[in-house]
């Protein structure tokens, strides 16, 4: 849990030095340098109290008062835009005060307006937490907001407030300066309207298409090993047979066994007292999860190559939605994915918890001792990962490794998010009020912002899943080259109709539960606007991205 505590705190720093904060900097600069040397540590107060009450209670939220899912955008942004306007307008700050000194009590002053400034900025932030979506969001899955949920999101906020107060302070500090105070008059009007163009600009979308288009400078903080430097380490590190040294491989102790499973599939019921002397590769994944999918190549290579050599792979089926939980799904996904190694299901998430994991997927390596020595998460970093394999097979006259002749399918750069359509998690609709567990009329909005969902026809919008009724249709704004929906139908199977920029692209049939390609485009990622038609019955459950 500390470690988990750490790397939250650490991936906010990250984040608050990412292309993603940089529509909030002119805020925090200008709040921060107006008014008492309190209101700095008000405004990331604010912040962080309601980034992280929003990050995990936004959707519930909604969905219980029945609000659009840019609502509190919506109202952060108007703040915004009366912070600036007061600023540059002294009259309308003044009256802006005249009702609390009608009540005959104190004035909201700089701590006060700092403090409201700093909520709504935190409303704003709260898009760019996707290093820590992952680990609340599986936890939402399992139907469970605990107080690791709340903790690991407070530390989050907490590190990313860490740097926006630096930032406030100096910003605070040089308005002290003789020269800026002469003409403070004229400064305070001029950060004013700074504070008042970002919220116009907030409007029209800018900061998502800014977050998606400067440059990921801090990738190499974010995930090292695609820095030319660290590519040399690691093959160095690696060596010609490609292993690594054992002695760089920590021992964190006797590995969680296998605990609660309901079914195995390809398989017997296993344990790793069992599996003794046999290194152990477990594969935490679910099959609607497109990065799981590009992960089972891989998988599916080191089973074949290294089976015979002492090597079994696990996969641990952990459902995200309820068709993940139908054993038959999960048999004939295996089926036609072609999985050969052994399969548990794990739908009461059981051995999920007995690892403490987060994430889909997640690999944790296991020596023939039945030792943890080595786990990774997300995709990529395949070499190493069979670099770690091939170390503890510790066999001579292995065959020469297979994951650089497998394409990497791993995004690069800056996605739209996953985008869930059932009420718990639909946070990115606009243009109509989200009715929860009623069939409801929608309508589509003139403009969809990047990385946002608007609905049209009738739809009954479930706590998972948003399910086609009548004339059913969705427009989504994304920044990818490919899209996938995991979506299936309640009925007979049915049809999806894919236009991309408005041109026609193709139909769908939707059949079982799965995930189903909607879109692959040569190139880079762009900007696109897809929009789809739904036969009646048709049920959708979230878009991913590549």
């Amino acid at each position: 849990m500390l470690l988990l505590l750490g790397i939250a705190f650490v991936a906010g720093i990250v984040t608050a030095i990412s292309p993603c904060v940089l529509p909030v900097l002119p805020v925090v600069f200008a709040g921060g340098a107006t008014g008492s040397e309190r209101r700095p540590y008000a405004i990331v107060a604010g912040l962080v109290l309601s980034f992280t009450a929003f990050t995990l209670a936004a959707t519930a939220l909604l969905g219980a008062l029945g609000l659009p899912g840019d609502f509190l955008r919506n109202v952060a942004i108007a703040v915004v835009l009366l912070v600036g306007l007061s600023l540059a307008w002294p009259r309308l700050g003044e009256l802006l005060e005249r009702p609390f000194l009608a009540l005959g009590r104190r004035r909201p002053g700089d701590v006060g307006g700092g403090f409201l400034l700093g909520l709504s900025l935190g409303l704003l932030f709260t898009p760019c937490a996707g290093p820590v979506i992952a680990a609340v969001a599986t936890l939402a899955a399992m139907r469970r907001f605990s107080a690791e949920s709340v903790a690991i999101t407070l530390a989050y906020a907490l590190g990313a407030g860490v740097v926006l107060l630096a930032l406030a302070v100096g910003a605070r500090r040089g308005f002290a300066l003789r020269p800026v105070r002469v003409h403070a008059p004229a400064v305070r009007r001029t950060l004013g309207g700074a504070i008042a163009l970002v919220a116009v600009l907030m409007i029209f979308g800018v900061d998502t298409r800014l977050a998606t288009h400067v440059p990921g400078y801090t990738r190499a903080l974010q995930g090292l090993e695609d820095s030319a430097a660290a590519q040399t380490r690691l093959a160095s590190l690696v060596g010609a047979r490609g292993t690594i040294p054992e002695s760089r491989l920590k021992d964190y102790g006797p590995a969680p066994g296998f605990h609660g499973t309901t079914l195995w599939l390809n398989s017997p019921t296993l344990t790793l007292a069992a599996l003794r002397g046999k290194v152990v590769l477990v594969d935490f994944w679910t099959y609607s999860c497109v990065n799981c999918l590009r992960t089972l190549p891989y998988l599916e290579r080191w089973d074949a190559t290294y089976r015979s050599k002492g090597l079994v792979i696990v996969g641990v089926h952990t459902p995200e939605f309820s068709f993940e939980y139908v054993p038959s799904n999960v048999r004939r996904a295996v089926a036609s994915l072609g999985v050969h190694y052994p399969v548990a299901l794990d739908n009461d998430y059981a051995t999920w918890n007995a690892f403490h994991n987060h994430y889909w997927p997640a690999e944790y390596f296991i020596d023939r001792h039945g030792h943890l020595r080595y786990a990774h998460f997300g995709e990529g970093e395949y070499e190493r990962s069979e670099a770690v394999i091939r170390t503890l097979l510790a066999e001579r006259g292995l065959p020469k490794p297979v994951a650089p002749s497998i394409r990497d399918q791993t995004p690069t750069g800056l996605l739209t998010p996953e985008t869930y359509l059932g009420y718990r998690r639909f946070v990115s609709l606009v243009g109509s009020r989200l009715v929860p567990d009623r069939i409801a009329d929608y309508s589509i909005p003139a403009h969809v912002p990047l990385s946002h969902v608007a609905l049209r026809g009738r739809w009954l919008d479930a706590e998972e899943r948003a399910v086609a009724v009548q004339d059913a249709r969705l427009r989504l704004a994304f920044h990818a080259r490919d899209v996938f929906l995991v979506a299936g139908s309640g009925r007979a199977p049915g049809t999806v109709d894919v236009s991309l920029d408005s041109r026609f692209l193709r139909t769908v049939r939707v059949g079982v539960h799965r995930l189903y390609t909607l879109v692959r485009l040569p190139g880079p990622a762009r900007d696109h606007v897809l929009d789809l038609r739904f036969s009646p019955g048709i049920e959708a459950y979230s878009f991913t991205f590549g």
